[in-house]
């Protein structure tokens, strides 16, 4: 029977693993992963807050989409104070940390990590649902939200978790990773497959979603005038899809990919000397979510702006400002190829009619 080490403190795996630890971290190195990690961290508690702070304030936002937007800024503000309680326990003090406390450090990256993901894959199957049915938003009740909100956390703590219920290599250190001293290596290939796994649902999901409006305009194209928002929705649809899978791909994959090669024990890959740089390009995607998911929908961008300046604007001209889009969209020829791109990209009410009805009417 192997011999457990729960009592052990970290130095012990890292001198078990031959790890590569934190003496680097007393250089130039240091100093800019803590720089750049401060600020990104301060940039992701603050615009995070907002966006929490505007769908909550602006009733235009009380709806499924933002609700599930709302979420996800809650898990990036996560994400930040992950990687404040990973400054504090990482380069030297990795070595003296419990088996415990270590434990908790990578389970609130995991959980936090996680939480962004399957929000982000909720968000693109519920966009998927409104477009395929020619509605501005799906059909999910706020209770459905609350469960699927609920259901994303519990997912995220669970993973987070699953180390620590087991699955690890205090009693067989043969077993144990490089990178993460006290994870078994099947775990690592088990969690960067699952989640390359699900980006690559996402990628699938919203490529179908760019096809389908793309088919769609393009036939209501040859039944209305040319105009040129019409020319510019697949365009404007394919920039910001792209924006977001872009940045997806940027942000993840390569951590992913370390994380995968360090499973599959591969020791001539250099892991060790990029592994720091892969957690701050992970965390630099809670740094843009707020960017691309809100920046992109001009009234969420005005509500932040008013919060963030504390304006007291003339209340008739933001309610006629704010019907503007609304108006344009319902009474143009070119409903359809707009309606389409905002229930996408922006979910921006106009009336409750259906897609479809309007498209034809």
């Amino acid at each position: 029977m192997n011999e457990c080490y729960y009592d052990k403190r970290m130095d012990f795996f890292y001198n078990k693993t031959n790890t590569d630890t934190a003496d680097e971290w007393t250089g130039p190195q240091l100093i800019v992963v803590l720089c750049f990690g401060t600020f990104f961290c301060l940039f992701i508690f603050i615009s995070n807050s907002l966006v929490i702070a505007a769908v909550v304030k602006n009733k235009r936002f009380h709806f499924p989409f933002y609700y599930l937007l709302a979420n996800l800024a809650a898990a990036d503000f996560f994400a930040g104070i992950a990687y404040v309680f990973l400054m504090f326990n990482t380069g030297p003090v990795s070595k003296t940390l419990t088996v415990n406390r270590w434990f908790l450090r990578q389970g609130l990256l995991d959980t936090s990590l996680t939480a962004s993901l399957v929000n982000l894959l909720v968000i693109a199957v519920e966009r998927h649902m409104s477009i395929m049915r020619m509605k501005i938003h799906s059909n999910l009740t706020k209770k459905r939200v609350t469960f699927l909100i609920i259901s994303i956390w519990a997912i995220a703590i669970f993973m987070g978790a699953v180390p620590t219920l087991g699955w690890n290599c205090l009693c067989d250190i043969t077993v144990c990773s490089s990178l993460a001293p006290i994870y078994s290596r099947s775990y690592l290939v088990f969690w960067s497959v699952l989640n390359l796994v699900v980006f690559f649902i996402m990628v699938v999901v919203y490529i179908r979603i760019y096809m389908y409006v793309q088919r769609k305009t393009n036939v209501l194209s040859s039944h209305t005038s040319g105009s040129i928002s019409r020319r510019r929705t697949p365009v404007k649809l394919m920039k910001t899809v792209m924006t977001v899978l872009g940045a997806f791909v940027v942000c993840w994959t390569p951590g992913l990919v370390v994380l995968l090669l360090d499973g599959l024990n591969c020791t001539y890959c250099g892991i060790q000397n990029v592994k720091r740089w892969f957690l701050l390009l992970a965390l630099l995607n809670s740094v843009m979510n707020p960017i691309i998911y809100s920046y992109k929908d001009d009234e969420m961008w005005g509500t932040m702006k008013r919060m963030i300046f504390c304006s007291s604007e003339d209340k008739s001209q933001d309610r006629r400002s704010s019907r503007i889009p609304s108006t344009v969209l319902c009474r143009s020829t070119d409903t359809s190829g707009h309606y389409i791109e905002d229930g996408i990209i922006q979910g921006t009410i106009c009336g409750k009619g259906d897609l479809g009805d309007k498209g034809n009417s």
